[in-house]
């Protein structure tokens, strides 16, 4: 099928399913080049993990059109090892040459009484596998998880990361600047950009300069002679598209008085090859001053709109590495 972005830059469109672990969808897709709609179908869930591995047998699920992800849906609860749904959402300004820069995500949630509900698998379906026009009905088989906040999350990959390179992961040591360590990772099979919030140095602010309201949120250090206010921090991340539009965001949790606090959070946003080089991710470190108020510690941006030579020569590196982590520091930008 011809459109914006080739095979090539694309997960292939027909490769060999996972062994189904974590749920099979039956889904439709209608596409109307015409009226720029798409159709999708969900009708039924088989092959549904044990009751042990997921706590409950009552089932949900979300859809989304990505990237922008204004656009999104669920079906009802239903019950038992092979719900059936049979429900049919639409999205719409589905431009058909700019089929190649959408998506579907599809998520599996087990839902259970008084809890939070558990997510059990998701797929990211691209609709460059779509007919251009006319029905098309598939299995999707859904996939491991990572569950978090606003955003994908996977385990911490530095400590491997830093040990082949120990010299990109020591601190860059420009006097009391505040710095932070960020490890980035590009899987092109999958689109999926990782960026692991690892570590921050020199998060502190001289108590003479900014005086605090009282302690809340903060501890009072003594270093080299100094009092510091050591405050609560923590990371948001942004990922902004080619036109400053926010595609995604999430933040670490908080550290509590940590001047050298230790993140080791990774975030996964989905990225597609041929937008990689025309997004921005942005890193803002805050400081919790009260339950309401916070205060910008410094931010570095990486990507199409980099903050400086470091960030853009990481992103760079990141996308030449083939799929490893790359590591390096990077001293915060004042806001």
């Amino acid at each position: 099928m011809s459109a914006q972005g080739s095979s090539s830059q694309l997960p292939k469109p027909f490769d060999p399913e996972p062994e189904a672990k974590y749920g099979t969808l039956d889904v439709t897709f209608d596409y109307d080049s015409q009226e720029q709609k798409l159709l999708v179908t969900v009708t039924a869930v088989t092959d549904i993990p044990t009751y042990n591995r997921t706590g409950g047998n009552s089932w949900q699920v979300h859809l989304v059109l990505l990237p922008i992800k204004k656009q999104r849906a669920k079906t009802s609860i239903q019950r038992g090892p092979c719900p059936v749904f049979t429900e049919t959402f639409k999205f719409n300004h589905v431009e058909s040459e700019m089929i190649g820069n959408y998506a579907v995500r599809f998520r599996l949630y087990g839902v259970h009484r008084m809890k939070k509900e558990k997510m059990v698998g998701e797929k990211i379906f691209y609709l460059t596998k779509l007919n251009l026009q006319g029905k098309m009905s598939l299995p999707v088989i859904l996939e491991p998880s990572y569950n978090h906040s606003g955003c994908d999350s996977q385990m911490s990959m530095s400590e491997v990361s830093c040990s082949r390179s120990t010299s990109s992961c020591q601190s860059l040591e420009h006097g009391s600047v505040p710095e932070i360590l960020i490890g980035l990772l590009y899987n092109a099979t999958t689109g999926r950009l990782s960026a692991e919030v690892i570590k921050g140095s020199h998060f502190k602010n001289l108590a003479a300069n900014r005086p605090p309201n009282g302690l809340f949120c903060c501890l009072k250090h003594l270093i080299g002679g100094q009092v510091y206010i050591i405050r609560d921090t923590y990371v948001k991340l942004t990922l902004l598209n080619s036109m400053g539009q926010e595609m995604s965001k999430c933040k670490t949790s908080i550290r509590r008085g940590q001047p050298n606090p230790v993140y080791k959070e990774t975030f996964v946003f989905q990225v597609a090859l041929f937008q990689l080089s025309d997004v921005t991710l942005i890193l803002s470190v805050y400081n919790k001053r009260s339950m309401k108020r916070k205060e910008m510690i410094g931010w570095i941006s990486l990507g199409l709109n980099s903050s400086g030579e470091e960030e853009l020569n990481h992103w760079t590196e990141m996308k030449e590495s083939k799929g490893q982590q790359v590591c390096r520091w990077h001293a915060l930008l004042e806001s």
